[in-house]
């Protein structure tokens, strides 16, 4: 393996955080001035898929077999439609800050469906983890249920935000070997085509009702970002780091939406950042390094493996 490619991935990832971080409070923005959330949803897939076949015919060729692409129906449902319906619809009821922070908790789902699918050991520091996180996000929703303004939270779209980590988990955890066959922008292509089927028909009444001229021209330009880098170019950044990083390094990313989220929300003032909510950070962060740092079953079987060859004396 190319030694740069290690750190491709890792720059990579690191660069998709970003824009998706921005994109909390840039596509909130746009949706409190004229855009539904589905609205924005039906933009978001079927922009990025007309985007990833343009791309397509300037990239190298990759023939995915019939059985492939319906495959790819089934990841895109868990890794794109479900999760950019719940939470782009999510963030329309909640503030930035909390949809953000949201994100944070995909590593624990991450970690229990590894458990239930991937038979991955549980011990005490990845139940521990599991346990500060939840308390992490408990200390969120409530926070969201006192609160008198969505700038500071709001239960649905908290709910809502934790159910899209809640499915990638799903799609990392069922397709994440199955999608490296193929480039980044084959995978997408696809997913994304799939996506747009799956939303068009629950969204093409809602554009029909669109007063397009109405909607302001600073809000367009918001929407374009949340098509172009919040989900073209940070969906291809984050496939090509899958490529070669293992999904608990891809989740453990996610903390990087939240402290950019943040920032831009309180510097535009989109949002409100209370103590309650600074201490559902640490602690979700906490239980989530925690996750990360126990063994994969991969290392006990390393390790294991290691012992039995070690000579003795």
């Amino acid at each position: 393996m190319d030694n740069k490619r290690p750190l491709q991935a890792h720059l990579s990832l690191l660069a998709a955080q970003v824009c998706w971080g921005l994109m909390s409070p840039i596509g909130k923005d746009a949706m409190s001035r004229g855009l539904s959330g589905l609205d924005m949803v039906t933009f978001r897939v079927a922009g990025a898929a007309i985007l990833f076949w343009l791309s397509s015919l300037v990239a190298k060729g990759e023939h995915v077999p019939t059985k492939d692409v319906l495959k790819l129906g089934a990841a895109a449902l868990f890794g794109v439609t479900l999760n950019q319906c719940m939470f782009t619809i999510g963030l329309s009821f909640t503030s930035p800050i909390n949809a953000s922070i949201a994100t944070t908790s995909m590593p624990i789902f991450a970690m229990l469906l590894s458990f239930l699918i991937l038979r991955e050991p549980l011990s005490l520091l990845k139940v521990s983890g599991v346990a500060i996180g939840c308390s992490g996000a408990v200390i969120l929703i409530l926070t969201s249920i006192s609160a008198g303004s969505s700038k500071v939270g709001d239960i649905r779209g908290d709910l809502l935000c934790m159910a899209a980590q809640l499915s990638f988990a799903l799609y990392l955890s069922l397709f994440s070997k199955f999608v490296k066959r193929y480039s980044a922008i084959t995978v997408n292509k696809w997913m994304f085509t799939w996506a747009t089927l799956y939303v068009l028909p629950f969204s093409s009444g809602n554009l029909a009702g669109i007063s397009w001229q109405a909607i302001p021209f600073s809000v367009w330009m918001e929407t374009v970002y949340v098509v172009v880098m919040g989900t073209f170019v940070s969906y291809l950044l984050m496939m090509f780091a899958q490529q070669t990083l293992r999904p608990t390094v891809v989740s453990i990313y996610n903390y990087v939406q939240p402290i950019v989220a943040v920032t831009a929300s309180v510097l535009t003032g989109l949002g409100v950042f209370k103590p309650a909510q600074g201490l559902a950070i640490i602690l979700v962060f906490s239980g989530v390094w925690m996750v990360t740092k126990s063994k994969s079953r991969r290392d006990v079987e390393q390790s294991a493996s290691g012992a039995a060859e070690k000579p003795q004396h």
